[in-house]
Order: structure tokens, then sequence, then C-alpha cells
């Protein structure tokens, strides 16, 4: 039987912290959210290092991961091994999983063609590391399928149980009420892009059929990344290679030991050789003195300059989008500039979790390649809640500014224009004010006025026809949300190059601009 390592404990610890930060991710009834799982992309160094080469600039909320970069220096690619939350998930399900040898087709130098024009990307200010990030992938597949499934699942079990129990129902709400307040998603919503999510975790855990790890070991990038960096620091294993009386460490390592010679950047510091050596021979030691780089195969200068080539093509061709579809592309509130946004957003999910009326939901092509599984606001099925500001809380990369209440009421996501083909007084000369009354903005950026048309029948008819106030819309998109009209709406909300802030509120009316 093999002993608990410290890696084992630390991995069990990190993935309860995950898990547990994850369901406080969530909007329970307060306007602050305590603690998020955002804590483990600002720890990330593949986040850290593609967001600061496309922002070109120094990100303090990524300070921990341009650390555990700097750490991965000495005890090497710990992260994998000791905190990475897929990583150990991978460990616990692994046993369960017959092997039925490693797939050639991943092995070589396929994670630097993964790793390498991500970066190139990135220094050309496309960042599209979030697209593969191990935490990222996990995240998304838990946001926009599980934790959903799970909600659909228990509610609809509950009512069953409900329906079965009759008057005594009543004995079980305690129990309901603990699920709704700690482990059930506060609101029942679809995601696109939810299927997708959920294929790709099921493919990461589907390779383990042909080798431990094989994810971690043959396409991660972060892991790549961390490997390549612990070939530059002191820790060696001792004996490096296999010793030839035993053996016994080629069926113990998840990562490292395909060939007779340990492969440093693809150990992970499980620590598994060296608790169940039958021996005591294999241990882990600091090596200052006659120190050298580490052995073992590396990438070819070709894939080098390959790999960067091709984060140039990528940065170049990605970033074509729909002009049309552009028009309508809205983003979080607090986004002022859609370049900007792109070079810091790590397509977490995280903001869609927590967005209070469903608003937020993840772009496919809508932003191009470039934007897929960036938040982007649809108001036909959700608005911007005024007084919320929990997406810019949990954002772990600033992407989306963490602002106050007052300071996002005044926040342009968009513009609304009444669509006059469509809408109910113009259309159908009939009285339709739905939009103003459910306007947040104080003054009202959504009015009416009272005009005499002729109708369909010949006769003069008084209707209140709405208009919109430019100086005060700040695009929140609850005039659309609510709007009577089935399918598209009779107003809709346009996006804005020029999202400057609203105005402070004065007590000098602004002059409408009537649009």
């Amino acid at each position: 039987m093999k002993k608990i390592t410290s890696a084992r404990v630390s991995q069990l610890f990190f993935l309860a912290l995950f898990l547990v930060s994850f369901l406080m991710t969530e909007y329970r009834g307060s306007d602050r959210i305590a603690a998020a799982v955002n804590g483990f992309f600002r720890a990330n160094p593949l986040t850290a290092a593609s967001t600061m080469l496309a922002a070109r600039e120094y990100v303090p909320l990524l300070l921990p991961g341009l650390l555990m970069l700097v750490l991965a220096l000495f005890p090497g690619r710990f992260f994998c091994g000791w905190i990475c939350p897929l990583g150990t998930i991978l460990d616990l399900a692994t046993g369960k999983i017959r092997k039925v040898g490693p797939l050639r087709a991943l092995q070589g130098n396929l994670k630097y063609w993964l790793l390498l024009p991500l970066l190139a990307a990135a220094l050309f200010q496309v960042n599209l590391a979030g697209v593969l990030d191990p935490i990222a992938l996990l995240l998304r597949a838990l946001t926009f399928f599980f934790h959903p499934l799970l909600g659909e699942t228990v509610r609809g079990g509950w009512k069953s149980l409900y329906g079965m129990i009759g008057d005594r129902r009543d004995l079980l709400d305690p129990g309901y009420h603990l699920l709704r307040d700690y482990l059930l998603p506060f609101r029942e919503t679809l995601y696109p892009l939810a299927f997708l999510s959920a294929l790709l975790f099921f493919l990461i855990l589907f390779l383990e059929r042909y080798e431990r790890r094989s994810w971690c070991r043959r396409l991660c990038p972060l892991g790549t990344l961390l490997g390549l960096v612990s070939r530059l620091g002191p820790l060696r294993r001792v004996p490096a290679k296999l010793c030839p009386d035993c053996r016994g460490c080629r069926e113990l390592c998840p990562t490292s030991f395909d060939q007779e010679l340990l492969q440093t950047e693809e150990c992970i510091l499980c620590m598994e050789c060296a608790s169940n050596c039958p021996s005591k021979r294999a241990r882990f030691s600091f090596r200052f003195r006659n120190y050298r780089l580490s052995q073992g195969a590396m990438m070819e200068r070709r894939v080098l300059l390959g790999g960067l080539l091709s984060g140039f093509v990528v940065a170049r061709t990605f970033r074509f989008r729909d002009p049309e579809q552009q028009a309508l592309l809205l983003r979080p509130p607090g986004v002022r500039s859609e370049k900007e946004f792109l070079k810091k957003c790590v397509r977490c999910g995280e903001c869609m979790k927590l967005c209070l009326r469903s608003a937020l939901y993840p772009a496919f092509l809508q932003a191009g390649v470039e934007g897929i599984y960036t938040p982007m606001l649809m108001p036909r099925l959700g608005y911007c809640e005024y007084n919320c500001t929990l997406c810019g809380q949990v954002c772990p990369t600033g992407a989306i500014p963490d602002l106050a209440a007052s300071a996002k009421q005044r926040e342009v996501i968009g513009k609304a224009v009444l669509d006059k083909n469509h809408c109910i007084p113009f259309a159908k000369r009939t009285d339709c004010i739905v939009c103003e009354e459910h306007c947040p903005i104080p003054q009202k950026a959504i009015r009416s006025e009272t005009v005499e048309l002729i109708g369909f029948d010949g006769s003069r008819v008084r209707v209140k026809q709405p208009y919109v106030v430019d100086e005060l819309c700040n695009g929140c998109g609850i005039c659309e949300n609510v709007c009577p009209l089935e399918g598209k709406g009779g107003i809709r909300i346009c996006a804005l190059k020029d999202r400057t802030p609203l105005r402070e509120p004065s007590d000098t009316p602004p002059v409408a601009t009537i649009t």
C-alpha cells in the first residue's frame, strides 16, 4: 500500500479550497463577495505571464502569479503536483481508468506548439491563454455545465419529493434551505457553450485512458511553462536515473519516467518515488555547487521559431470580426476599451456566474475568435442591475474594474435606440410606456411625449411615444429586456466606441437629445 504523501494532502486541501471558493463565488444576498475563486487565477503563472505580455504593463493583482513563476526555479513544477485542482481530479480518477499505452500523436513537441503561440500572440496583444488554461477549463465546466445541472436536478427532485409527501413537506424545508443557501446556484440559467465546456473537460479526463496525467505532461500550457522554468533550477532528484536493481519508480511516477532518465521539466514533485522507495535511495535535494542545467529533451530550434511565428499569425488572423455583430456586442459595466478588455480577460466565467439578472453570457464568435468565452451582455435574456457591482469584484485581472455603486451607475455599456418599425406606439399607434416605467435612472433616460396622429381607421388618436435621452442612458438593457414584443424588441441597446461615463447628477436637468 502506497503511503499518503504531503503532496496528496496539499492537493486535497487546495481542491477543497477551490470548490468552497467556487460555491462562495455566488450571490447570497450580500452586495459584497467575501471570498471568490479568483485567487487561483491571480496565483496562476500562465495568467500572469500572458496578461502582462498582452497589456504590456505590470498588473498588481497578478503579483502572486509572478511569484509562483519565480518559485518554480526552486521546487520546480510544484504547482502542478501540490496545488492545481484539475491535476488533483485527474489523480483521483486515474486509478479507475484502465490504461492502453501512450498516444503517439501527443508525444514530442506538441506541448511547445501550444504554449509558444499563446505567449507569442500575447506579445502581439492577443491574449488567448485563458482558452487552454487548466484552471479556466475546469472552472468553465463547473460554471456553465455541472453547477447549473446540479441546481436543475436538485430543484426538480425536490419538487417531486414535495408532491409525494404532501402536507408533511414542511419537515423538509430546513434541508432544502441548507442546500439553497450554500450549494445550489441562486438562479436557473442555461449558458451557451455549456456542452463545449463539458466536452473539453471530459476530453482531458478521457486522455487518462492512455497514460497518467496525459494532459499535464503532453498538452497543458501552464505545466509546460513551469517545466521550462524548472529546468533552470537547482532541485535535483537523486538518483537521476532508474535504479537497475529495482526500476519501481517507473510505476510510481505519474509524469516523468517514460525514459531511463528523469525528465525534470515533467516532474510535478509528487514525492511518490521518494516516499515509496523500498531502499530509501530516491530523494530530492538542492545542488548549488557544481550547478548545471538539468539533462533531458528540449525543444528544437525550429519549434521555438515556428511557435513564435505561429503566435504572430494567430494574433493577426484571429482579430477579424463581423461588423454587424460588433454593433450589438455589449461588454460588462466599466469596460471602456474593447482592446484593453481582451488583453486582460482570462475567460474564467466568474462574472457570468454572479450576474444578478442573468445578463452576461459567454461569447462564441460575436467578438471573433479572439473573443471566444469572453462575457457579453444579452439584454433580451437579462439586464445589468443598476445597483450591482458583483462582476467587478470577482474579476481576477481587473478586466472588469471593481467600482463603487455610484461610479458603476455612470458607466456606459451602450445606448438605447428605438426601432420605430417595431416599437408599439410607432408601429401600432397604441400606448406603451413599459420601457419608461422600468428605466432605473432617477431622472429617466427614457421618457414619453403625447402626440396626435392619424390612426389606421382614419380617426385622430393621441399616443404616448417614448424617446431616449442619450445624456442619461447607460445602456443597462432593462428597456430591451422588458419590451413586451416577442422576439426582436422595439428598443435595442447598441454598442459604442466612446464609453465615457455619464456626468455626475446635478440639479440642472440635461438638455435632451431625442433618439
